[in-house]
């Protein structure tokens, strides 16, 4: 059995020795781990060797008893405090009693009287030790069970199934912090058809979480569960001025995934939410993000707000099948979007003339809301038979077949798709063409780089580099050093000015780096070009 330690404290050495020699120490159960001379050093002491008990004179040099005492009771309130003095005034018993000491006992101290105060401390630090070690049973099993508890806690938020008025009492029986103020979800997606051949898909997802988990610890306030099949990322950001940079860190987990797992990782990101209970829509918000990797391709983040930035403005109550129509037309995924319309009207064929009439209703408002939200104009995407936007209903009305309506939605969904199409391939080009534009006009910066560049368009280096790449077939910092490069090239051809000189207008502040790149793109140094171009001249 473990002795309890008891440090003794007195500035005369020869009484503690007489105190230590009284009792038979181990037989009692305790241990003598060390003595001072005055209070601040027991108090020094004390920290290291965190005793069970101090056994104190009160009149001592720097700091007397009661002050070691006072000092004790605020930073160790476990500690038992025994308080021995030459002195016999009841100010002095008064007062270590109301700090809490165990008892206060008269030099010169009889045997039999400290026999009796450790034995009845011996007992009372068993009780002590037999219900903490008790509590410690029960939280060692609370603490192995915490992890099953927490997903569970996630699921249920995910679900949207927390009730509001006991969200905080979860939260704090589960030690998960929630504190925002915003919240944002990613889901994190590991391809089950590209998997290492030493590795099963679950294994590869099961690596990836725990990359996760490791990855995004100390990152963005996150916690990191499982939810249907996918790795979910909650996180908190302090403002929405930096979504981008958290995209921009989830593309560099999917970087790290592909070079530590051998997976490939997409990330869909949600927009940020203020309050918690909008964590369900979140998580469509992410999905839907996520089902854009058919266009912008896998092992990368993707976030809702930057390829559908209007997309809380066409949800509404109208039919799940037409969203579903309208995702896909965003998507430019024809196939599926006539899938969706085959549905839909399967739907629509099967009802009563008045819930006919009604879904005709839902798929004009429908179509006005997605058209407003995207900025197109709805006669872009009319036939001409139907008339003017306000006589379209009539002209539904008026058709005399389900599948007459049928070729009209198919008509309007493929124009709203060609036109979306035309609006993406215009925006990513008035984007690149921005970006090249902002290279022109400072690319003699030395600091320019692609955070410079992304920070400028207000988009996540994620992102940029995704449709930059695309659309130029470059990656933006092999372009950059090529315009550099020629714009270098140009000046030694028409200004006489030293490499240093050249080198800082073209960005570079070190001409040495300046030589290297520029001797990699042309085969010689900057030096050697202009002796090659004055012989030739």
């Amino acid at each position: 059995m473990s002795l309890y330690s008891v440090l003794m404290v007195d500035d005369e050495q020869e009484v503690i020795e007489v105190i230590m020699r009284k009792l038979n120490w181990e037989e009692l159960g305790f241990t003598i781990c060390g003595s001072a001379g005055n209070g601040a050093e027991a108090l020094e002491m004390a920290e290291e060797l965190q005793p069970d008990v101090v056994m104190t004179d009160i009149k001592m040099p720097y700091m007397d008893g009661l002050e070691l005492t006072r000092r004790l009771r605020s930073l160790y309130p476990d500690i038992r405090i025994i308080i021995f003095s030459g002195f016999d005034e009841f100010e002095y018993a008064k007062e270590a009693v109301r700090l809490g000491a165990e008892e206060y006992l008269l030099k010169p101290i009889d045997s039999a009287e400290i026999r009796r105060v450790f034995e009845k401390i011996k007992i009372q630090l068993d009780e002590e030790r037999d219900r903490r070690r008790s509590v410690e049973r029960l939280e060692e099993y609370y603490l192995k069970s915490l992890p099953l508890l927490r997903e569970n806690f996630f699921l249920t938020l995910i679900d949207g199934h927390m009730p509001e008025e006991r969200l905080r009492e979860y939260m704090e029986d589960y030690r998960v912090r929630l504190d925002g103020p915003l919240f944002i979800i990613a889901v994190i997606h590991v391809s089950a058809t590209e998997v290492p051949k030493d590795m099963t898909p679950r294994l590869l997802s099961f690596a990836v979480r725990e990359l996760a988990e490791d990855y995004f610890r100390d990152r963005w306030d996150s916690y990191v569960f499982h939810y249907r099949g996918n790795t979910l990322l909650l996180s908190q950001l302090p403002s929405p001025d930096i979504v981008s940079a958290y995209t921009d860190d989830c593309d560099r987990f999917c970087r790290l995934a592909r070079r530590s797992c051998r997976a490939v990782v997409t990330v869909g990101i949600s927009g940020a939410s203020s309050r918690i209970h909008e964590l369900p829509a979140a998580y469509e918000a992410a999905r839907e993000a996520l089902s854009y990797r058919i266009l912008y391709g896998t092992g990368k983040a993707i976030n809702i707000r930057e390829i559908a930035p209007d997309r809380e403005q066409e949800v509404s109550r109208y039919d799940e099948t037409l969203e579903e129509i309208f995702k896909q037309i965003r998507m430019g995924n024809e196939e599926s979007m006539h899938a969706k319309i085959d549905a839909l009207i399967d739907r629509i064929s099967q009802s009563g003339l008045r819930e006919y009439r009604m879904a005709l209703m839902e798929l004009l408002t429908g179509f006005n809301r997605f058209c407003s939200a995207n900025e197109i104009d709805m006669g872009q995407i009319l036939p001409e038979q139907s008339g003017r936007n306000e006589d379209v209903y009539s002209y539904l009305r008026q058709m005399d077949t389900v599948d007459d309506l049928k070729k009209w939605l198919e008509g309007v969904s493929g124009r709203a798709l060609a036109v979306m199409q035309e609006k993406r391939a215009t925006k990513t080009r008035s984007f690149v063409s921005n970006a090249l534009e902002f290279v022109r006009d400072h690319y003699s910066d030395a600091d320019l780089d692609l955070d410079m560049v992304c920070s400028n368009l207000g988009v996540s280096a994620a992102y940029f580099s995704t449709v930059f790449k695309k659309e130029t077939g470059s990656t933006f910092i092999n372009y950059l050093t090529d315009y550099r490069m020629k714009e270098a090239l140009r000046l030694i051809d028409e200004e006489d000015e030293k490499t240093y000189i050249i080198a800082m207008k073209v960005g570079y502040a070190d001409p040495n780096y300046f030589s290297y790149v520029f001797k990699k793109k042309y085969g010689m140094s900057p030096t050697k070009y202009k002796r090659t171009r004055d012989k030739k001249a």
